[in-house]
């Protein structure tokens, strides 16, 4: 069983932007442990980070899988396009943030990707990945 994880725009900058908010671990590190967790579980990971939105689309698209795990980032709360790529897959998708992002700035709390999402992890920190990989686990068990 496949799961493609996305992260979206800006968090190529883990582990320099916003530490307060974010944490200090990079891109890397949190893959590294998707990727660990993902292999104890018997499952395998793919991670794919874009800043664009066209190639967030492509990866949906494109990449075979069989639960999607992302993270929007700001696409969560402007991308109509994103919310139609994962609906057209067909396949179950897990949303995932960083932050708590219903304790942030109002815009936040708005996301597009939630209808089509069997859930949202959100204000982990870097934790909500490992969170939506045991949701997923559980998931394709089913």
């Amino acid at each position: 069983m496949k799961i493609l994880v996305i992260h979206g725009p800006n968090l190529n900058l883990l582990g320099t932007r916003e530490p307060g908010i974010y944490g200090s671990l990079t891109l890397a590190d949190i893959n590294l442990r998707i990727t660990t967790l993902c292999a104890e579980l018997g499952l395998t990971a793919a991670t794919v980070q874009s800043n664009s939105e066209g190639a967030i689309v492509d990866a949906i698209q494109t990449e075979t899988f069989d639960l999607l795990i992302i993270n929007p980032a700001a696409y969560t709360h402007t991308s109509v396009a994103i919310r139609d790529a994962i609906a057209a897959t067909g396949k179950p998708a897990i949303e995932v943030h960083i932050s708590n992002v219903h304790a942030r700035e109002e815009f936040r709390k708005h996301s597009y990707i939630a209808g089509v999402a069997v859930g949202q992890i959100s204000g982990f920190g870097a934790d909500s990945y490992l969170l939506a990989i045991q949701a997923a686990k559980k998931i394709l068990s089913q």
